[in-house]
């Protein structure tokens, strides 16, 4: 009962992060859930998180949504999800883990080091971004970064750049669950967590949205930054223990 509360606490505190961030949750909460139960399954309910996350980024962020976007990045994204999601069957679990501690470390330095990377907002750039955050979201349960980042050099209004990510993650989350559950990275008895994980996300997207009312957007980047980082070196330290 007392992990159950703790993984719940900390999948809040993932969601409040991913939102203000605009990372997506799945960057803290895979890591998160990976302590708790194995990384397939932590692929599986991280998958089943996101949807609950995504509805209500939807809910408290409706307006906005960039259609263009949404072809330009959404599409290539669902069509390389089910490749990644697929791979993730055929690839060691320990190796997966390795390759998202890796992603977590390498991604925050860059960024932190980098902060006005930008992409010009064309179909090429669209379409690559959109294709390998698919793919990362598939293999490794995390993909939002990529997107994330290739939408803030757009300069996006906040409500659009929200929603229109949160539409986009919400169809990749929709194809790697049904891949993930033929995987068998989806169990019956993890599914009591939906109730309160739908919960989890909700209040910590509203929570979310409230701090972004009221603070320095780029400083709280870079403290989740931080934060990514410190997680990919707890990681990295626990792999080598």
């Amino acid at each position: 009962m007392e992990q159950q509360v703790l993984f719940l606490l900390l999948a809040f505190i993932a969601e409040i992060l991913g939102t203000v961030g605009g990372f997506g949750s799945s960057l803290f909460f895979i890591p998160i859930a990976s302590y708790f139960i194995d990384f397939q399954s932590a692929l599986g309910i991280t998958a089943l998180f996101h949807l609950s996350s995504n509805v209500s980024k939807l809910t408290l962020f409706r307006t906005g949504i960039d259609k263009k976007l949404i072809y330009q990045i959404g599409v290539p994204s669902v069509v390389f999800v089910f490749l990644g999601a697929y791979m993730s069957k055929l690839v060691a679990t320990e190796l997966l883990k390795n390759i998202l501690t890796v992603f977590l470390i390498v991604l925050s330095v860059l960024l932190l080091l980098y902060e006005n990377i930008n992409w010009k907002m064309n179909l090429k750039n669209n379409l690559i971004g959109g294709s390998v955050s698919g793919f990362l979201a598939g293999i490794i349960g995390t993909g939002g970064a990529i997107r994330g980042l290739l939408l803030t050099s757009f300069k996006l209004p906040i409500h659009t750049f929200i929603a229109t990510s949160a539409l986009i993650d919400l169809l990749v989350d929709s194809s790697r669950t049904i891949v993930y559950g033929l995987n068998g990275f989806i169990h019956v008895h993890d599914l009591f967590l939906l109730p309160w994980l739908f919960l989890t996300s909700f209040i910590g997207t509203w929570v979310g949205k409230l701090i972004l009312n009221k603070v320095d957007y780029k400083k709280f980047r870079t403290l989740v930054l931080l934060l990514i980082l410190m997680t990919g070196l707890l990681e990295l330290t626990m792999a080598f223990s």
